[in-house]
């Protein structure tokens, strides 16, 4: 019992010198840009839509999901508050750099995207994203070679979207990973075996390392019952209806406008915290009744409006199924590897033990809701962001 305790301790005082990377989430959500390719005979022409300032700012974006988990979010909030043309003036002194950042090439010939143009919106509220519009263009040489684009993971994650006569190649490239082969007639081609891998390990990043909000709510499903019949039921119905969310967002069903999803983001922390005080309110159970299924799968649909905002304008190309199917895949692979670890370090060793609920799932599920609770106050603005602890 005392080596349970001493254990939460740790837990405990690790989670409070982290507030300031892990209770923030979702205040200054990093979201991926958006880029349009055009690949014509002799050039290609890129419009990106993205936040420059956290680039501009030095935030190492890989694996980042909200701009203030960095020492540099001050800097970032600095820059948001600048004016369009100071903002551009910064931007273009800086290009070289970014652009060493990213690969363009046709073939084996390496290209240099130069920045023709940029639209940069006036200043708002500097507490929100605020998306600028960048022109890039390169000539290609006369061999044909088809174009290749992506940029290195410290830029955030990428959709790339590629139009031609009737068809439309469209990719969502996260961790440094370039796009598909582009032609100068038609488009990209994606072979189903290259979007199930994609979308698949695109989907487990959603949740590791990306989604704290994911981890944390399917740490809360963990610590409801070690049985596995409810645990596995509970993760399918969050996952299944996550996914369905994602395939209306992407057909175009349904989406959020940017001034709701403080709300959207709020029910999710609350969620968190629902699933983390509901493992406390009974006893030890050993199952689980369609009451609790049902809750998870409504948290799990407005989980998706989380990510559904940003795929909204985002479809999946030619293999739709596939891609929704592999990133569902893949989402489970995460939550199910959160499971595991939760099983292994708590579950294996103790999960018999007598003081099994009062040592690991209580503290556990407080530790959860705290976290989430948190959220809530701050997503609604009764509290403000912690400092960033070094």
């Amino acid at each position: 019992m005392a080596h349970i305790l001493k254990f939460w301790v740790r837990v405990i005082f690790v989670a409070l010198l982290s507030m300031g990377a892990a209770f923030t989430t979702a205040a200054h959500e990093v979201e991926p840009a958006v880029a349009d390719a055009q690949v014509s005979a002799d050039r290609v022409d890129i419009t990106i839509r993205m936040a420059v300032e956290p680039i501009l700012a030095g935030i190492d974006l890989a694996g980042v999901s909200d701009v203030n988990d960095s020492p540099l979010s001050g800097r970032n909030d600095a820059l948001r508050a600048l004016p369009p043309a100071e903002l551009a003036t910064a931007l273009t002194d800086a290009w070289p750099q970014i652009a060493r950042r990213m690969t363009l090439m046709a073939g084996e010939t390496e290209l240099m995207p130069e920045l023709t143009g940029t639209t940069i919106p006036d200043v708002g509220n500097p507490e929100l994203r605020r998306d600028s519009t960048l022109i890039l263009t390169a000539a290609l040489p006369e061999d044909g070679t088809e174009v290749v684009f992506g940029w290195d993971a410290g830029l955030g994650s990428l959709i790339l979207r590629q139009v031609g006569e009737g068809a439309t190649y469209e990719v969502f490239l996260t961790g440094g990973a370039l796009s598909d082969p582009m032609p100068r007639i038609g488009v990209a081609d994606q072979s189903l075996g290259e979007v199930v891998s994609r979308y698949t390990v695109s989907g487990f990043i959603h949740v590791i390392p990306d989604g704290l909000d994911h981890i944390l709510f399917v740490l809360g499903l963990y610590f409801f019952a070690l049985a596995l019949r409810p645990l596995v039921w509970q993760v399918t119905a969050f996952t299944v209806a996550h996914t369905l969310t994602l395939a209306l967002a992407t057909t175009g069903v349904i989406a959020i406008p940017d001034n709701w999803m403080w709300a959207v983001e709020t029910v999710i922390a609350a969620s968190i915290v629902y699933v983390a005080v509901e493992n406390i309110w009974g006893g030890e159970k050993t199952d689980i009744g369609w009451t609790r299924i049902g809750v998870v799968f409504l948290f799990g649909l407005v989980h998706g409006l989380g990510f559904a905002s940003v795929l909204s304008e985002f479809g999946v190309g030619s293999h739709f199924v596939a891609s929704l199917v592999s990133f569902a895949i893949g989402l489970e692979i995460g939550h199910l590897t959160v499971i595991a670890v939760a099983f292994l370090v708590l579950g294996l060793p103790f999960g018999q033990r007598s003081f099994y609920r009062r040592a690991c799932v209580i503290p556990g599920s407080l530790l959860i809701a705290a976290v989430g609770a948190y959220w809530v106050l701050n997503r609604i603005g009764l509290v403000g962001d912690l400092p960033y602890l070094t």
